[in-house]
């Protein structure tokens, strides 16, 4: 950055009072938190599928495969990046197939965009992309509250490249003020002509027009040799880049699990709490959230035979599942009355008895 730019930079954010605050409004841009696990394979079936915390694969009517990781491999500054590797390619394009990233954003925290006002704010949008090879694809800012996109091509090379795209402000239609997903950041990868077969008008907000939502780009399933490298993700207010602004571990933890919080298992033995015995059968197991969840979760767990236990005063209850019996967004009531054979009115411990069980709560986007 020149130092002509340096300076208006600082003009800028001293004028959109960004000083001592928070410039990045993505959450886990630098890959680094990964709750569920570190890989997944076969997606493209399906869409919605989260390897790194807040980034999600969306899919649709393609016979491509990929397996998506994080990966201990990025730019300078960055310990990890979110991989997508094509394992089955799809070279005969349906009109309806599609595939990409996205990240979605909650309205309560885009209102300093100023989105629908005669004010509104430009965006800056970077990111650090590679790639096995050169490749064109497509992001897009989708408002989700009003139907209006406004989308830019990006090109990736063999090395490491910074991307800087700044998007126009848009003085029609403001975001709510909630904690639904008011603004998606989509990252296409592969798409037919449902949705490229139009006319694709670069950093221009318009209401939605499927076919006009994707440049003519590379196809990501082209071949099985297809690589896809993203990290350092950064959305800030303004129309400079900024350099990317690192959180510690335990902070950007802290905001994932607004969102998605594992609680235990997933590979090995471990103590889920404490809770007891309701009844002879039945156990509750009552979860304190680590931080306030954006909405009351639904319950994510793996289930099977003698996948948990409860060690009581009667001895151990091997256990195959839970119930969610009621959540808020600080905590959730467990219970199990199929199981559960010990001693009313006395304590329980529980755990995860071995490495297929897992129990996680979910309020995602």
């Amino acid at each position: 950055m020149s130092k002509a730019a340096e300076l208006a930079k600082i003009g800028e954010v001293a004028t959109n009072s960004q000083i001592g605050g928070r410039r990045n409004i993505v959450i886990n841009g630098a890959m680094n938190v990964a709750q569920r696990a570190t890989s997944t394979t076969g997606i493209g079936a399906n869409g919605n599928v989260f390897v790194v915390d807040r980034f999600k694969t969306f899919a649709g009517s393609t016979a491509g495969r990929a397996t998506v990781s994080q990966t201990a491999d990025g730019p300078s500054g960055f310990a990890n990046c979110l991989k997508l590797d094509c394992t089955t390619a799809d070279t005969s394009i349906a009109a309806a197939e599609f595939f990409g990233v996205a990240y979605d954003f909650e309205g309560q925290d885009l209102q300093q965009l100023k989105k629908g006002t005669s004010d509104a704010e430009k965006v800056t949008l970077s990111f650090y992309v590679k790639g096995n090879a050169a490749a064109t694809y497509t992001c897009e800012l989708k408002d989700n509250d009003n139907t209006r996109i406004i989308a830019q091509t990006f090109a990736v090379t063999t090395s490491w490249n910074e991307i800087v795209l700044t998007f126009n402000a848009d003085t029609t239609g403001a975001l709510d003020d909630d904690n639904a997903s008011s603004l998606s950041l989509n990252i296409w990868l592969h798409a037919g002509s449902t949705y490229n077969g139009g006319t694709f008008a670069s950093n221009v907000w318009a209401s939605q027009t499927i076919a006009n939502r994707v440049a003519d780009e590379t196809s990501f399933f082209d071949s099985t040799d297809r690589e896809f490298f993203i990290t350092g993700v950064q959305l800030e207010v303004g129309s400079v880049a900024t350099p990317f602004e690192h959180r510690s571990y335990g902070e950007e933890l802290a905001l994932c699990q607004r969102y998605y919080y594992f609680r235990g298992g997933g590979g090995a033995a471990s103590i889920l709490g404490n809770g007891g015995y309701v009844a002879n059968t039945q156990v509750d197991h009552i979860v304190n959230f680590p931080t306030t969840m954006r909405a009351a979760p639904s319950l994510v767990q793996a289930s099977g035979t003698n996948y948990y236990n409860a060690e009581g005063a009667s001895g151990t209850d091997h256990l195959d599942d839970f119930v969610i019996y009621g959540s808020t967004i600080y905590s959730a009531l467990l219970y199990n009355n199929s199981d559960a054979s010990g001693t009313g009115g006395h304590y329980a411990k529980f755990n995860v008895a071995g490495a297929d069980g897992s129990i996680a709560f979910k309020s995602e986007l």
